[in-house]
């Protein structure tokens, strides 16, 4: 059976991951995906089911964890997978969840399970536990997870846990999860999977938070104490761009570009990648969640040109930036890439 899991973006969300992977061996993939509330839901949700469709696997089982969602998302979700079963699909549906505004949904669909007593983390490892067993490893980190996520003070892991918090929602932003979101998972899981050994010390919370920033330096790079953070992360992002850079570029006024999404202070990053591959690109171009954008070049092509015309924008021959008011809310690369290709299009040049 190929598993599609679906979770939230916060620590509780990336627990349940942390759980799945460690019963891995009992499907035949993992597609694993994260969404916000709000619209992102729905993209996502599009965005597993046009895989499932594009894939030929036939046993599927699609699993939502910490997210609660709509009468009319539940209703959208069950129709389309009973066309998938007309089509010879055979597919499993579970979600699971601890947020009491998911009550009507939990009401009106079978496959929908909510206890509001428990974070998804931990209902997550109980249900995974009864069907394959326990993994004794994962005890304490799922009792962690459920005593910040419900904010249990008196538990003797609630402070550990509060580093635990802080390293998946800011301690891990080098790696963008609307751009990279496999990369970016992988570096999240990877922290949380670092941070359980130091559960059973004395002191773990302050043991685990002096080791946050090796832990950092360790996934992103090589010879981690003969560089800094933010070096070792640019490397990182840059060798990410140029394993994927034929599929990110665009193309204005004869110039190549590569386009990125979300990345926000692109200075030190499109510098390095610009030098990195001169003899193909001339500049670099990340758009914002809210449609600001960010240009740079490296003396090739005059950036703030493409700032003015594009985006009504300006700034310096090799750093500009611009607001693309037409903007609308998109999760997902592709979208982003062809919203731009229209524009630029649709602009003539």
């Amino acid at each position: 059976m190929k598993l599609y899991h679906l979770s939230h973006t916060d620590l509780d969300g990336y627990g349940c991951q942390l759980v799945l992977s460690n019963y891995k061996k009992y499907f035949t993939k993992i597609v694993s995906f994260n969404a916000n509330y709000g619209a992102e839901i729905s993209a996502k949700l599009n965005e597993i089911l046009k895989d499932i469709k594009s894939k030929n696997s036939k046993n599927i089982m699609i699993l939502i964890t910490d997210l609660n969602l709509s009468i009319d998302e539940g209703n959208f979700l069950e129709k389309e997978i009973k066309t998938l079963e007309e089509d010879g699909f055979k597919i499993k549906l579970q979600l699971l969840d601890h947020h009491i505004s998911g009550q009507d949904c939990a009401d009106s669909f079978d496959w929908y399970y909510l206890d509001v007593n428990r974070s998804a983390t931990l209902i997550t490892y109980d249900y995974f536990s009864k069907l394959y067993g326990k993994k004794n490893k994962l005890e304490k980190i799922t009792e962690t997870i459920n005593a910040i996520d419900l904010w249990i003070e008196d538990n003797y892991l609630f402070e550990f846990g509060k580093v635990l918090l802080r390293i998946v929602s800011t301690e891990t932003r080098e790696i963008s999860t609307i751009l990279f979101p496999n990369e970016a998972r992988k570096y999240k899981l990877f922290m949380l999977k670092k941070s359980i050994k130091f559960i059973d010390k004395k002191n773990n919370n302050i043991l685990l938070d002096n080791s946050v920033h090796y832990f950092k330096k360790k996934f992103l790079g090589k010879y981690q104490e003969k560089n800094t953070l933010d070096n070792l992360s640019s490397k990182y992002l840059v060798n990410i761009l140029g394993d994927k850079r034929d599929d990110m570029s665009i193309e204005y006024r004869g110039s190549r570009g590569i386009l990125t999404f979300t990345i926000g202070n692109i200075s030190v990053i499109a510098n390095e990648f610009l030098k990195k591959y001169d003899d193909e690109f001339d500049f670099f171009m990340d758009i914002g969640f809210k449609g600001s954008v960010g240009l740079r070049a490296n003396n090739k092509v005059d950036v703030s040109k493409i700032a003015k015309e594009l985006f009504g924008g300006g700034g310096h021959l090799n750093a500009s930036g611009g607001k693309i008011k037409e903007f609308k809310d998109l999760f997902n690369y592709n979208d982003v890439k062809n919203f731009i290709e229209e524009l630029i299009e649709k602009k003539g040049v």
